[in-house]
């Protein structure tokens, strides 16, 4: 009874055991050896690939083998393909029969299952032994696999001949296309290849390959696949000649591809991505950066990037981050600029604009100081080196003035505008808000122009959805731009919990943008009926080292930067000259769209000061209505209108101690602060100063003189000249009677006068000094300030 029970556990356990081994035997995953990176447009069609890690061109598995191929390889290699279980009895019996009678091995009788068994054993050696393995190991693969895998598998592995394998990589390298785009005669030459991949080399070898493709034709004529006219002008066509380069239409995003695959980003961990890459777009623009390269580079400005979102998705619909020239390695084209961190200039500007109206206390065309202005020994400059006086805060924007952007800032807080900066997802802003100071209005950060496109077209995104009616604030509508559909797209982590703009001040910041005169058309685009709305930007870093320029529609956002990737900056290096005309150019080929419809919800009409853009007061004579944010309905009324009394001639101010009231003209004017209105006037014609008082009529509590310059307890450094000497600084004064007499004193000493043009060059020595000035009637006013040493980095 024993022995039959342990008969009766052996006769179990063996078969129980074989069975395990059965199951055991295939690996689960194949194919092991490294792939090239390969990504591809919206359309599947090639963008880049890199050869892989160990030297061959061998692209990721795809499951998509075209319909030609299929019956091309079945035909010629396994005609039962479809009906086997992955071993066929006739094909091995006339193989047995075919080597005995020819005393040699001539024909092996493999599957297509058993040979994707041998390219994943990679043992090429002809043995009985190898062959039992096969047959088994392919009975194994057919209960795992269904056939469309097993071609599949077989597709993207066989070898092609020299460093090329599979089929995706072997279509491209030899004619340039994709498999599915291949001929009946193309196809045909591939499927013979991996019978004998050495066929492919020039010499004796190619009437051999001829006569392969040509015999598998007329089989596939004989299967009635193809009819023999098509046979025929398939027979015509060439062979495959030498290797073909492939595409290397974004490199930059290959590259990116490729960082993110090793960050682990890659959700499939296939070396494969289909982009959201429009081909044609991208070789457009490709074609835009080496065109404009080729102008830059006489003032030796080597590098550009551009960048196409589409707002609606994120979707990137070209990437070029550099002009691509790899034999060039003085150019450094491999840097994908569209990643890296630069200086942004002034391309922050309008999120300053957007956070002051978004907090009410700013309105669109309300006037911002422009007068020489010094924060701490930091004196920034409007690029023209010129002042305004005041300007309206729209054409400020408009305009990239620097001074009023510094002083908008300076009423936000820059620690704040920091935070505002950090929400709307830049992710290079490493350091605390005191590092970066005032200057980060002016470019005194990096950011990249991926995540400023982002922004933007974010922007963008939330008012769209805004109007059409998803009236609540959503932080799913603000994400980074992606290029592959798959993925989140690099949205920020970071939680907005708040609205960071409400959307009637996004929608008169689109607005200022929109007015940005743009280059070559002299400010006239406007009168074109046909003439494109475009919200944009420009930006030009310190030193002349980066030009920017940013411009978006509802449709889409282009990001344009151009430059040195080394820093150097070069005369000319602007914004508005070298990077305006490619983002103009790049939208003249992208389709038009209406411009942004008016805010829906949130907004409020005001009465403004058409001369101030400040709310409009009783003192106001000219009024106009806009369209303002609901926060601002506290805004501070206009300052610069008051009711002045003339004499019955009109010519002079009285006051109520020389003359009754109800002989006085009351009329409302406007009038700015002396300094201010020093450069005002300078740039408006029409600006009436305020009429003289009459003699002996004065009124006590305004001061016609003023200091331009220096601030009260400013910190100045002079610099040395050339001779080695201390340079000499120079003090400016205002008087608003443009005929009277300035007497100036330093440290009560006199050192001058001046009449009409109030400057004066001094030379303090370093330490504490005390400006005076005094007019014809006596009134004075007084600065202190000190002069420094050296410079504060010093």
């Amino acid at each position: 009874m024993k022995k039959y029970s342990a008969k009766l556990k052996i006769r179990f356990i063996i078969p129980v055991a074989l069975l395990i081994w059965f199951v055991l035997c295939l690996s689960s995953k194949l194919f092991l050896a490294p792939t090239s990176f390969v990504i591809t447009d919206k359309d599947d069609q090639l963008l880049n690939a890199s050869i892989a890690a160990d030297g061959q061109w061998r692209f990721p598995y795809d499951e998509n083998v075209p319909e030609k191929f299929i019956q091309c390889i079945t035909t010629f290699e396994d005609k039962r393909f479809f009906y086997h279980p992955g071993v066929d009895p006739l094909a091995l019996g006339r193989a047995l029969v075919q080597n005995i009678k020819n005393g040699s091995v001539v024909s092996g009788g493999s599957t297509l299952t058993m040979q994707v068994i041998r390219m994943h054993e990679q043992n090429n050696e002809r043995s009985l032994w190898n062959k039992l393995k096969e047959t088994i190991l392919a009975l194994r693969l057919e209960f795992s696999y269904n056939k469309n895998e097993i071609l599949a598998l077989y597709a993207s592995n066989a070898p092609f001949g020299s460093n090329v394998v599979g089929l995706d990589a072997a279509s491209w390298r030899y004619y340039g296309r994709a498999p599915s785009s291949l001929s009946w005669g193309e196809t045909a030459a591939l499927a013979v290849l991996p019978n004998a991949p050495s066929l492919v080399h020039p010499g004796k070898n190619r009437n051999e390959l001829l006569r392969k493709r040509n015999s598998l034709l007329d089989k596939l004529v004989e299967a009635k696949f193809i009819d023999a006219t098509t046979a025929g002008l398939a027979k015509l066509e060439p062979l495959p000649g030498a290797p073909k380069p492939l595409p290397q239409l974004a490199p930059h995003l290959l590259d990116r591809f490729k960082k993110d695959y090793a960050a682990n980003k890659n959700a499939n961990n296939l070396t494969y991505a289909q982009t959201t890459v429009d081909i044609n777009l991208q070789r457009q623009i490709n074609s835009i950066i080496l065109q404009h390269h080729n102008q830059l580079k006489g003032n030796q400005i080597n590098n550009a990037a551009a960048m196409i979102v589409e707002v609606e998705t994120g979707n990137i619909l070209a990437y070029t981050g550099n002009v691509y020239l790899p034999d060039d390695s003085l150019l450094q084209s491999n840097v994908d600029v569209l990643a890296s961190k630069r200086s942004p200039g002034s391309t922050l500007k309008p999120l300053l604009y957007a956070s002051l109206l978004s907090e009410g206390t700013l309105l669109p065309r309300q006037l911002v100081t422009d007068i020489p202005t010094q924060i701490g020994g930091y004196m920034p400059e409007n690029f023209d080196l010129g002042y305004d006086g005041a300007v309206p805060a729209n054409r400020a924007l408009a305009r990239s003035l620097n001074i009023p952007a510094v002083r908008m800032l300076m009423q936000y807080k820059y620690q704040r505008f920091y935070d505002v900066l950090k929400q709307c997802g830049f992710t290079t802003l490493n350091n605390p808000a005191g590092f970066y100071g005032m200057s980060l209005i002016l470019g005194g950060c990096e950011i990249s122009p991926y995540e400023l496109a982002g922004v933007y077209s974010s922007m963008a995104r939330m008012y769209i959805h805004e109007h059409n009616n998803k009236d609540k604030w959503n932080s799913d509508d603000w994400f980074m731009p992606k290029y592959t559909p798959s993925t989140a797209g690099g949205r920020q982590s970071t939680e907005k919990q708040t609205q960071l703009f409400d959307y009637t001040s996004i929608w008169n910041t689109f607005n200022a943008m929109n007015e940005v005169m743009r280059p070559g058309e002299e400010g006239l685009w406007g009168l074109f009926s046909s003439a494109q709305h475009i919200a944009w930007k420009t930006g030009t870093s310190f030193g002349f080292r980066d030009g920017w320029a940013v411009g978006f529609t509802p449709k889409y956002c282009v990001i344009v930067w151009v430059g040195n990737t080394t820093g150097e900056g070069r005369p000319d290096l602007t914004g508005i000259n070298t990077a305006a005309p490619i983002l103009f150019e790049i939208f003249r080929l992208l389709p038009t769209s209406k411009w942004f419809e008016p805010p829906a919800s949130g907004f409020m009409y005001m009465p403004v000061c058409h001369q101030s853009g400040y709310k409009a007061g009783p003192d106001c004579p000219d009024v106009d209505t806009l369209m303002v944010s609901e926060r601002a309905a506290k805004a501070a009324i206009c300052p610069y209108h008051r009711i002045i009394h003339l004499d019955a001639s009109g010519n002079y101010r009285v006051t109520e101690n020389c003359m009754s009231p109800a002989d006085m003209k009351h009329v409302s004017w406007f009038v700015l602060p002396p300094t201010v209105e020093y450069y005002y006037k300078q740039r408006h014609g029409d600006y009436k100063t305020l009429p003289p008082f009459m003699p002996d009529c004065v009124d006590e509590n305004i001061k016609p003189v003023d200091i331009i310059y220096p601030d009260e307890n400013a910190r100045i450094y002079v610099p040395l000249e050339i001779s080695g000497n201390r340079g000499k600084t120079i003090f400016a004064a205002t008087n608003r009677n443009n005929k009277a007499k300035l007497f100036w004193h330093l440290d009560d000493t006199y050192i001058g006068t001046t009449t009409q043009f109030h400057q004066m060059a001094v030379d303090p020595s370093p330490g504490l000094h005390t400006l005076t000035i005094v007019d014809e009637n006596g009134e004075s006013v007084t600065r202190h300030f000190e002069i420094l040493q050296k410079k504060k980095d010093e």
